[in-house]
């Protein structure tokens, strides 16, 4: 069984995330990859913010992002292509079984 990695994020709307992600076995620092998940987001959100633009257009900035870092890894793309495409189907599954907390609102 993979090792979990906790993460918890709130969106701008104030719903609540909680999240076990399933880390890869040769995972080093749990810690870094927390802390990079962290202000990976932050950095969405803000640029969001400044300059509002669709989820679909967030979501092909990150899938070209990570398409990228792949490839920059020295090693056969097919092998990076597997391990990043692993990687992605395995925090979605962790995603699918979040818990999701939304705060109460409308009017009294």
């Amino acid at each position: 069984m993979a090792r979990p990695l906790p993460f918890t994020a709130i969106t701008d709307t104030g719903d609540k995330l909680d999240i076990e992600f399933a880390l890869h076995p040769s995972t080093e620092s749990a810690v870094r990859v927390h802390q990079l998940i962290g202000d990976t987001l932050e950095t969405i959100s803000r640029e969001v913010r400044r300059d509002p633009m669709s989820n679909g257009d967030v979501l092909q900035a990150l899938a070209m992002a990570l398409a990228v870092r792949a490839r920059m890894i020295v090693a056969s793309s097919d092998v990076t292509s597997d391990l990043a495409t692993s990687l992605l189907e395995t925090a979605l599954e962790s995603v699918a079984r979040a818990d999701i907390y939304t705060p109460p609102s409308g009017n009294a």
